[in-house]
């Protein structure tokens, strides 16, 4: 009798993450959705984000370069599937080339007493490691977002030449 396989049909994970950022939910909606304002906070301290495209609209194509101090280089991409500004992001997420499914990530914007609660939702997650990455990665996001908003630059790791 052989030993058993992984299972291949295991149900995929789920990762939420939250943070209470002191700016307004149009604010943040607008660092998250402005290609040039995404590049100043996205990602851990140690990944430079080289390059943000982002056609919002539903059915409209993001990609996200995320640089490492190895030199390597992680490239992120998807579609919106609902945009309900400035409360709400619903998007598809893969990293390039394509490789497993289509993971998906909501964002939700709730703002209170001159804060906003920011919820990450990000679903279809194939194995617990990508999903251990993944939480790290969303952590350091949402430290360099709420850095962005209260006017401090996040620190950034050096590129190699």
């Amino acid at each position: 009798m052989s030993a058993a396989a992984p299972d291949a049909a295991a149900p995929p994970l789920t990762l939420v993450v939250r943070r209470t950022v002191r700016a307004s939910a149009a604010r943040l909606f607008e660092a998250w959705t402005d290609p040039g304002q995404l590049r100043r906070w996205w990602g851990p301290p140690e990944v430079a984000c080289i390059g943000a495209e982002i056609d919002l609209k539903v059915g409209g194509h993001y990609r996200i370069g995320n640089a490492f101090a190895d030199g390597s280089v992680l490239w992120i991409s998807g579609a919106f599937e609902r945009i309900e500004p400035p409360r709400l992001l619903v998007y598809t997420w893969c990293v390039e080339p394509a490789g497993a499914g289509l993971e998906r990530v909501t964002i939700r914007f709730d703002e209170k007493d001159g804060a906003t609660d920011i919820c990450v939702i990000h679903e279809r997650i194939a194995d617990p490691a990508v999903r251990a990455s993944h939480e790290r990665g969303w952590n350091g996001c949402l430290d360099g977002l709420a850095a962005y908003a209260a006017g401090t630059p996040k620190s950034r790791q050096t590129l190699p030449k």
